[in-house]
């Protein structure tokens, strides 16, 4: 079992790293394997809160940590519902590590909270409903953030793609993550807001 899961998780890691520069990926290869990594695995379930499932997925120990240092996890820990766009942890080996430490120390609490918070959006917001919000905005989605900012949805092929205020782009890679207070979709990259 754990020489399936490593080799799983080894995959999944490949498969991300790549991802989240400019395009997303061209068909959901890889995105099954996450999605299986983390509901069986780390027992993600739809009876659980996002923070709880979160801090229990093998692919997302950075965020989980994040959360914590931000004071976030107990905001995830609520009633909700909410949405959140989960980086991996390859999606925070994209980020330089001078500014990844940079956000993790206690000074820059407010700062680490803006970046987690473009990643919350207030409400449940399945696939479905981001492909008819884009597909009812003419092809973009503005999504309004736990932070207060905007953040753009749209389509690339089958892909629902991310585009945050500063410019850089994360693919939803699995989505529709069940929680007891929202919704979870799998992202490739950080969304860095603007600061």
């Amino acid at each position: 079992m754990k020489s399936g899961f490593l080799m799983v998780s080894v995959t999944a890691a490949m498969l991300l790293a790549g991802c989240g520069k400019s395009d997303p990926p061209a068909s959901d290869t890889g995105a099954a394997s996450v999605a299986d990594a983390i509901s069986s695995e780390s027992a993600m379930n739809a009876g659980t809160t996002i923070a709880a499932n979160v801090a229990a997925s093998p692919l997302h120990r950075t965020l989980a940590g994040a959360l914590q240092t931000a004071g976030l996890a107990t905001t995830l820990s609520g009633a909700g519902p909410f949405t959140l766009f989960a980086p991996t942890d390859a999606g925070f080996t994209q980020v330089p590590p001078v500014t990844r430490d940079g956000w993790m120390r206690p000074a820059q609490k407010a700062v680490l909270a803006g970046v987690l918070n473009y990643h919350i959006v207030p409400g449940k917001l399945t696939a479905a409903d981001l492909a008819a919000k884009i597909a009812e905005g003419g092809g973009k989605a503005v999504l309004t953030t736990a932070g207060g900012q905007e953040l753009t949805a749209t389509k690339s092929g089958n892909a629902i793609l991310l585009t945050s205020s500063s410019g850089n782009k994360a693919a939803v890679t699995s989505a529709d993550l069940a929680q007891s207070n929202g919704v979870v979709h799998i992202v490739d990259a950080v969304l860095v807001p603007a600061m």
